[in-house]
């Protein structure tokens, strides 16, 4: 694997999601709060995890070398979740996404990985502009780009999404 970037914080370290990664992602991916908040990615086993970082996260981190970054803590060394930049099909720039294994909500993590994601998207990459996006029942997220700075612009429908979300901007 290329040397892409990796950032870390006062108790976190963030790096690029990897292939041996595969059995957290589907844990993380199966918590009842991604599934309810984000969607059923339908990975079920550690082989279909290890095939979604394939398929869905590795392409975007070689084409533009930032996607989707593992979210470690310097503690004990624990994957808690995950925080990243995307570049989504059918929809105009990048965005930000995160979540965490239940365990680890409510903790400062979420804000402490994205504040530091988002930054490097502005300052590492050169992006100008960050969306997010969240339903509108997922207060948490809301609060969480609340304290980041961003500004809700409105809702919008992703591409093959029938439910309404609220989206959110942040630019430089």
């Amino acid at each position: 694997m290329p040397n892409y970037n990796t950032y870390d914080t006062e108790r976190l370290y963030l790096r690029p999601t990897q292939e041996e990664d595969a059995a957290f992602i589907l844990e993380l991916l199966n918590s009842p709060k991604f599934i309810k908040y984000v969607g059923d990615r339908n990975v079920h086993s550690v082989g279909s995890a290890r095939k979604y970082i394939q398929e869905k996260m590795l392409p975007q981190l070689e084409k533009l070398g930032y996607a989707n970054y593992t979210v470690i803590t310097k503690k004990d060394h624990k994957k808690i979740g995950t925080c990243g930049l995307y570049n989504r099909e059918g929809v105009e720039g990048i965005d930000i996404g995160f979540a965490f294994l239940p365990d680890f909500e409510n903790q400062g993590y979420g804000f402490e990985a994205a504040f530091k994601i988002m930054n490097a998207g502005f300052n590492d990459f050169g992006i100008t502009q960050i969306n997010a996006y969240t339903t509108k029942d997922n207060l948490g997220s809301q609060r969480l780009l609340d304290k980041l700075g961003f500004t809700q612009t409105g809702t919008i429908n992703l591409p093959n999404d029938p439910e309404e979300l609220l989206e959110y901007f942040k630019g430089i």
